[in-house]
């Protein structure tokens, strides 16, 4: 059964006749990630109230690593012991030592087990060390072991873009055991950026199989993020299937996928609510989302849809309250007055239907960059329209990104350095060899700065390019990125600080910063949060309350039609002034360090996006453009 104290905390959670695996949405993977740990932490002590071992299996990846940072603090704070919690790793890299950073031994003591109170006999973990001929009988003695225990009391899940649970990829059994597994490419590319490339990733792991995870009495499975949303949709909604494992887990009485609003997006009751006969609210953004749907289904562009085109498909709901001639004009008139080639705002003109005021002017606008060059690829034909209707830009490049810059590139400035001057030959030569033939990421600091200078002076010469004087181009290097591995820390009040500071000096009209949540860990997530965090202690600053703040998406997403509220076309020839602009950032071309299994260049990518949201547009019954970029507002 359920547990139906656990979820109480607010979330949609309703389930519906598409769904074969029961559910929980929260706004974001905090709030998700608090109510597992309390989940387990009720588990434990209930438990240790009885006086018996508390028997659980744990994931690693990045998204689980708030669940156990809140049961640290349920240790710290309220007195929780783990004195009788016996616990059983998921899985482990193969080969692999125990020593090694990237390994779910060390991950497992960094982010939990050097924090709590758990006897290290009570700790299993698979052996990543073992010579090969004595695998098996490993495998076959950690489930004797789990199954002399009673088996699994709580089972914690990630899930990867394969859809695995543990490394059981696509083609597992259902009676899988515990075993040596060979790990799919894309698993492999999603792990790349911890082990700084590709072809550093192990090919195989040793993991926990599916028939000993579903003999857990309680499974729960997190999920956070757009990337997940995919997956989850096939693991809840569609039919079980080998090339999906964690599909298996519909055959588990008692599992909960544990959501956030990203990796949910693609379930039916969110994604097409009507459909579902969910009870909707009907305003403006879910008329968009509707009718964008309705046009993609029937072939139509939004004046063309008729009231059989609403009643055959489940929108009758909709054509009852409102008639369909009022939502058609209405959805189209939302966005055609979306589309302006003036971001800034137009001078003179009535903005009663723009997107921008008229006035000021000219505005102060300051743009945030995550890395060096998300605002040439996020809104690079935005940012020149910016310059060119004479507003005073400013833009703030929140990291130095020097993490993402190939040692080749690194090795291949030195080399040049070390021909044309003089003076520092004994650090160059340190540099030089650290680099030669070595792909892993190396930590050495003045490695690390090299890389950053090398980013910073791509950096100029795009916003030359555009049309900045460098004195409008500020590196923040926010402290939390600046660590040397891909490991980050947590962002503190030097983070904050920056960010105050940058925006208090440059009072701006406009802010555009990256809104990209597909990763809610990564660096945009936290980039972004920073963001937010300061608006929240400024917004009683005079300057504020002239200061509209406009979100872009990264390399990867777009904003969904229904989402967007400001949309700046290009001409081809803006287009190509964009991609110009890309190419300045030449460590990132051709050899970019965490590309994920999307081989094409970034300029690439963002040119078939702009141009897929254009021909959206089109499609809708809105004119005919080469590309757009796009644009929602943040309310503080």
């Amino acid at each position: 059964m359920i547990n139906e104290l656990t979820y109480k905390t607010p979330g949609s959670n309703q389930e519906t006749s598409f769904e074969k695996i029961h559910n929980v949405i929260f706004n974001n993977s905090l709030d998700g990630s608090k109510a597992v740990a309390r989940e387990i932490a009720d588990l434990i002590t209930k438990k240790n109230s009885k006086k018996e071992n508390c028997v659980i299996g744990l994931a690693t990846g990045s998204s689980p690593i708030t669940i156990y940072e809140e049961l640290v603090k349920i240790h710290k704070n309220e007195g929780l012991s783990f004195e009788n919690v016996i616990t059983f790793n998921l899985d482990e890299y193969y080969p692999m030592s125990i020593g090694n950073k990237e390994s779910y031994h060390s991950f497992m003591y960094e982010h939990l087990f050097n924090h709590i109170d758990i006897s290290e006999e009570n700790i299993n973990i698979p052996k990543g060390d073992l010579k090969e001929s004595k695998v098996k009988q490993f495998c076959k003695n950690y489930e004797e072991k789990i199954n002399k225990l009673g088996g699994l009391d709580f089972q914690l899940l990630g899930i990867g873009r394969t859809g695995h649970i543990g490394f059981n990829e696509p083609g597992s059994s259902l009676n899988s055991e515990t075993r040596l597994v060979k790990l799919d490419y894309l698993t492999r590319t999603d792990a790349s950026k911890s082990f700084g490339g590709f072809e550093n990733v192990p090919k195989t792991a040793i993991t926990m199989g599916v028939s000993t995870i579903l003999k857990a009495k309680r499974i729960v499975l997190i999920a956070w993020g757009e990337n997940k949303s995919d997956m989850i949709f096939k693991s809840i909604e569609s039919k079980i299937s080998q090339n999906v494992t964690a599909s298996f887990l519909q055959k588990h009485k008692n599992t909960t996928f544990v959501l956030d609003n990203g990796s949910a997006s693609k379930l039916t009751k969110i994604e097409t609510p009507w459909v579902v006969g969910s009870k909707i609210q009907w305003n403006e953004q879910t008329k968009t989302r509707a009718l964008n749907w309705l046009c993609n289904k029937t072939g139509k562009s939004i004046l063309r849809l008729s009231l059989s085109d609403y009643n055959e498909n489940h929108l009758s709901e909709l054509s009852a309250i409102q008639s369909i001639h009022d939502v058609n004009l209405e959805v189209f008139n939302k966005l055609q007055r979306s589309i302006t080639g003036w971001p800034g705002g137009k001078p003179n003109s009535d903005d009663t239907y723009r997107p921008e005021r008229a006035n000021p002017k000219r505005k102060k606008v300051l743009i945030f960059s995550p890395h060096p060059d998300d605002d040439v690829i996020s809104m690079g034909g935005t940012f020149q329209r910016l310059v060119d209707q004479g507003h005073d830009v400013h833009v703030a490049y929140q990291t130095s990104g020097n993490i993402a810059v190939s040692n080749d590139s690194v090795l291949k400035f030195l080399e040049v350095y070390k021909d044309i001057c003089e003076g520092k030959e004994e650090k160059i030569k340190k540099a030089i060899n650290l680099l030669v033939d070595n792909n892993e990421i190396i930590e050495d600091r003045s490695v690390r700065d090299i890389a950053g200078k090398i980013r910073e002076k791509e950096a100029l010469a795009a916003t030359r390019y555009v049309g900045l004087v460098d004195s409008k181009v500020h590196f923040l290097k926010l402290p939390f990125y600046e660590t040397g591995r891909i490991n980050k820390n947590k962002p503190n009040k030097n983070d904050d600080n920056l960010m105050i500071d940058i925006i208090s000096k440059i009072k701006p009209h406009q802010i555009y910063a990256a809104g990209d949540l597909a990763d809610p860990h990564g660096t945009h997530a936290v980039c972004i949060q920073l963001l937010f965090n300061a608006l929240k202690k400024l917004k009683k600053e005079s300057f504020m309350k002239d200061c509209w703040v406009w979100l872009y998406r990264g390399a990867w997403h777009e904003w969904d039609i229904h989402e967007i509220e400001m949309a700046v076309p290009m001409s081809p020839q803006q287009v190509l002034k964009k991609r110009k602009s890309i190419f300045f950032h030449k460590s990132q071309n051709n050899s970019v360090m965490f590309q994920g299994e999307d081989k094409r260049e970034f300029w690439e990518r963002v040119e078939e996006r702009n141009r897929d949201i254009a021909k959206q547009y089109r499609k809708l019954g809105m004119a005919d453009y080469q590309a757009m970029e796009t644009f929602r507002r943040y309310h503080f």
